[in-house]
C-alpha cells in the first residue's frame, strides 16, 4: 500500500467512522482529527449507510469545517466489484435505509462461506468468536483477521506469520489479510451479489448526489481503461489522489478526468485500526494536478451550498 506524507490539499473526501463495519473511530473524533489536520472540506463516506451524517454535519459547523454529506456504495460492473462515492446526497432519504438493510442481509448471508473458504485454505476461524467481537455490527474480513491475530490459539498457524509484528505484511495486518485472502480473485473471496453499478449511479443521482468512482486503480488493476466506460455510464468524477494509486495511475486517471472534464477528487480512505498508517488528509498526489483537484473540490462545495 502506498502512503504519502505531505499535506498539499486542505480536503479529504473519503473517510470512515465507527458506523462503517470496518471503521473504528467515533464521528466526533474523525471530524476533530480533520480540524486538527488543518482541513477545510471533508466528507464522511461510510460503507453503504449514512448514520453518521447528521453528527458529522453538526460537529463540522461547530468547527467551521465544511462537511459534504457522503456515502460509499458497494456495486458491481461487468463482474468487477467497485466502490462508488456519492457526494451531496439527500442523506435523509429512505433509499439509504433500504440500501443499508439490503447490504446487511447480503453480507450476513456470505459470512459462513467466507469462513468455509478460509478453512479450506488452512485457516480455521471460530464464527461465534467473530460475531461476539462484532458487537452487533457486520462481521468483516478485517475483523476475522483481528480475531485470528489476537487469539493465542491461532499462534501456531504459519499462514498467519506474515501478518504478525515484524512480518512482511505486519504494517497494516488487518487490511493486508483482507487483500491477500478476501479481495476479489483471492482464495477466500465470496461473491456477493451487489447492485449493478448503473443502479448505484441512479440511486445517487435520484437523491441529488454526485457519483465519483472510488480508487479505480485498486479495483480495476490493469484494466484502468474501463474508467472510460464508468464515466460513459454516469460517473461524474474519479478519485485520483489516494493511498492506493502509484504515480502512473494518478497521471492516467488525471488525464482521463481532464480530457472528459469531470471531477478529480482526493481521499485518504481513513478507517482507524484496520488501516493504522492512514491519517485524515494524507494521500499520494502529483503537484501538476493539484489545481484541478482543488477546482473540483470547489465545484462540489458550491453544489452543496
Amino acid at each position: 500500500m502506498l502512503l504519502y506524507s505531505g499535506l498539499n490539499l486542505a480536503a479529504d473526501l473519503h473517510m470512515h467512522s465507527r458506523y462503517s463495519p470496518d471503521g473504528e473511530i467515533e464521528v466526533r473524533e474523525v471530524i476533530k482529527s480533520c480540524k486538527n489536520a488543518g482541513l477545510s472540506v471533508v466528507s464522511l463516506t461510510d460503507h453503504n449507510l449514512v448514520k453518521g451524517t447528521a453528527e458529522a454535519l453538526e460537529i463540522g459547523r461547530n468547527y467551521s469545517l465544511r462537511v459534504l454529506p457522503g456515502i460509499e456504495i458497494d456495486c458491481n460492473y461487468g463482474g468487477t466489484d467497485l466502490h462508488l462515492l456519492g457526494y451531496n446526497i439527500n442523506w435523509e432519504s429512505p433509499d439509504f435505509t433500504e440500501l443499508e438493510d439490503h447490504i446487511s442481509r447480503k453480507v450476513m448471508d456470505s459470512f459462513a462461506s467466507m469462513l468455509d473458504n478460509l478453512a479450506r485454505y488452512g485457516i480455521e476461524a471460530n464464527a461465534g468468536e467473530i460475531l461476539n467481537k462484532a458487537e452487533g455490527r457486520l462481521p468483516t474480513s478485517e475483523l476475522i483477521a483481528e480475531v485470528l491475530l489476537n487469539n493465542p490459539e491461532y499462534d501456531r498457524n504459519p499462514l498467519l506469520l506474515p501478518y504478525r509484528k515484524g512480518g512482511e505484511r505486519g504494517d497494516m495486518p488487518y487490511i493486508n489479510f483482507y487483500l491477500d485472502f478476501f479481495a476479489q480473485g483471492k482464495p477466500a473471496y465470496v461473491k456477493i451479489d451487489y447492485m449493478d453499478y448503473r443502479e448505484a449511479i441512479a440511486l445517487i443521482k435520484k437523491n441529488n448526489g454526485v457519483p465519483v468512482v472510488a480508487h479505480p486503480g485498486q479495483n480495476l488493476r490493469g484494466r484502468e481503461a474501463l474508467v472510460e466506460d464508468l464515466l460513459d455510464h454516469g460517473a461524474e468524477g474519479l478519485e485520483t489522489f489516494n493511498n492506493y494509486h502509484d504515480n502512473d495511475q494518478i497521471a492516467y486517471f488525471a488525464h482521463v478526468a481532464m480530457k472528459r472534464k469531470v471531477l478529480m477528487t482526493c481521499g485518504s480512505d481513513f478507517h482507524g485500526k484496520t488501516k493504522p498508517l492512514i491519517k485524515p488528509g494524507i494521500f499520494r498526489t502529483i503537484k501538476e494536478f493539484e489545481r484541478y483537484v482543488a477546482e473540483s473540490i470547489d465545484r462540489l462545495r458550491l453544489r452543496s451550498a
